[in-house]
């Protein structure tokens, strides 16, 4: 009897997690699937079960898999995924939470660190043959205020780190509970007005779109400093780049963008104090096999509660 399949949008899987799912079929999509891939993938094995690590999961590429019981994202952010195309199908949608928090919240604390010393400008300048320590000052970020928005695992992460080098740390998530007694709870109004720093760490939904947007960036302290390494489609990419060079934002850190990869040439290119990663803030070697495990265990989970109904 023939394995029931397993489709991972991507190359690769941790071998931790492919021991868990030593009992199905493992099939790859490559490095960098697009939709029509993984419709004919899904056509040709009608998996039961879908790892998702790159490329979107549209309705086009549920009904190829007429087997098809749970998406599970090989991360926290689902938003590449037609999730309410899956709850019309019966098709559950999982996400790795936590897996990766550890690594994205470092990536975080080293994007604000990096504008705030002022680092790759430096490092370019000392390169250069420049000693630029008569004319350079630096910002201390103790006793600065931080604004956190999203306080899932990976702000909540921030946050803590945050508070050990003495920041005030302000926290926005209306789904937040439990919260340390070091995150004091408030509105976006009040993030806007009073952070030295913004760090976002919320998913992307379709309210929340260019959240940092023209209007936002007026509202923000002049010389605030942006840091995501959630997704690119809560910022206003457009609206940043004039906030940098009017100098109401001295800089940001991005880890994410609107369009992914980034476009060649871009905006965003050769812009002073803009500091950018390509979206690697969760790809550590512990990430990997945490986020393999989890998707994973998740895909057992459901597949289970399915066998378990029948």
């Amino acid at each position: 009897m023939s394995k029931q399949a397993i489709l991972v949008t991507a190359a690769d899987l941790a071998p931790q997690a492919l021991a868990l799912l030593q009992d199905f079929e493992i099939v790859y999509a490559g490095k960098t699937p697009q939709v029509p891939d993984l419709v004919a993938l899904a056509s040709r094995h009608d998996p039961v079960g879908i790892i998702v690590r790159y490329s979107q999961i549209t309705p086009e590429v549920m009904d190829a898999a007429p087997s098809l019981r749970v998406i599970s994202k090989h991360g926290s952010g689902t938003d590449t995924i037609d999730k309410p195309a899956a709850k019309a199908r019966g098709i559950e949608v999982t996400a790795a939470a936590g897996a990766n928090a550890p690594a994205v919240a470092e990536q975080a604390m080293t994007l604000l660190l990096a504008c705030a010393k002022s680092v790759v400008k430096l490092n370019e300048r000392m390169h250069a043959g420049y000693w630029d320590k008569a004319t350079h000052k630096s910002v201390e970020l103790c006793g600065r205020t931080v604004g956190v928005v999203g306080l899932g695992a990976i702000g909540r992460r921030f946050a803590r780190v945050a508070h050990a080098m003495d920041m005030r740390v302000i926290g926005f998530d209306p789904f937040a509970k439990d919260l340390p007694e070091y995150v004091e709870q408030v509105d976006l109004a009040t993030i806007w007005r009073e952070s030295d720093a913004i760090s976002l760490h919320c998913p992307l939904t379709s309210e929340n779109r260019a959240l940092v947007n023209a209007t936002t960036l007026a509202a923000c302290k002049k010389g605030v400093i942006i840091v995501n390494t959630a997704r690119g489609g809560l910022i206003d990419e457009a609206a940043l780049l004039q906030a940098l060079q009017s100098g109401q934002v001295a800089s940001a850190g991005l880890d994410s963008f609107a369009v992914e990869p980034m476009t060649a040439p871009h905006p965003f290119h050769h812009q002073p104090n803009l500091v950018l990663s390509p979206h690697i803030g969760g790809v550590t070697n512990d990430a990997y096999v945490n986020m393999g495990i989890a998707a994973a265990k998740n895909v057992l989970a459901v597949l289970g509660a399915h066998s378990l109904v029948r």
